[in-house]
């Protein structure tokens, strides 16, 4: 009898309404068959309360996996257009080729010592190195001496390549007119978000995060 009213205890938690338990002893076969009606009314419920979840679950995961919308870039006359191909020195003694980075998402950063923007919004740009390895960085200091270039790669930490711009070559060919300024272009090699001085901090990672995502 214990048994029998532990059972009925869970099934009337599941929310399925039970009758009153009569006294003495059911007659032989009588408590089976009435316990297969319970449990066959309860059964509709639970496979509903299943189903509901997982749809749920389902529609949740389909809008986390939705991509992030580019956000919305700078002004610059290169957008929609070919990252310019350029064949650079860096500091740490390599050389960096645009041309051998085709089908990979691309951000030139643009930065200079005397730029104070440029020293706060550096952090943000080592995380992202370390939070998307697959993207190639680049960063190319304005600065008028090598030296001090260097000194922006030790203080900040920056593990990716950095070029210096000697004479502003490069900053003429991108157009560059004020800074930080940073360019992402896709797998395609086009320029699809420029982020200047007034972009928001974070900016820079939707954009790449977004253009991650996009086939």
């Amino acid at each position: 009898m214990s048994a029998r009213r532990g059972i009925l205890r869970s099934v009337a938690h599941a929310g399925v309404e039970v009758a009153p338990e009569r006294g003495g002893d059911l007659r032989a076969g009588e408590y089976p068959s009435r316990m297969r009606r319970v449990l066959g009314s309860a059964m509709p419920r639970a496979l509903a309360s299943v189903a509901l979840a997982l749809a749920l679950a389902f529609a949740l995961g389909a809008c986390l996996a939705q991509p992030r919308e580019l956000p919305p870039t700078s002004p610059s006359a290169l957008t929609s257009r070919a990252l310019p191909s350029f064949r650079r020195p860096t500091i740490g003694g390599d050389t960096f080729d645009s041309s051998r980075v085709r089908a990979q998402l691309v951000v030139v950063k643009f930065f200079a010592k005397y730029c104070e923007p440029c020293k706060r919004s550096l952090p943000a740009l080592v995380a992202l190195r370390e939070a998307h390895p697959e993207v190639i960085i680049v960063g190319v200091s304005e600065d008028e001496s090598e030296a001090d270039a260097r000194w922006m790669v030790e203080q900040y930490g920056l593990t990716f390549p950095v070029i210096h711009d000697r004479s502003n070559v490069l900053s003429g060919r991108f157009r560059v007119s004020e800074l930080p300024v940073a360019f992402v272009a896709d797998r395609h090699g086009i320029v699809r978000w420029v982020g200047g001085p007034e972009q928001p901090e974070g900016a820079l990672r939707d954009a790449v995060e977004a253009l991650s995502r996009a086939r």
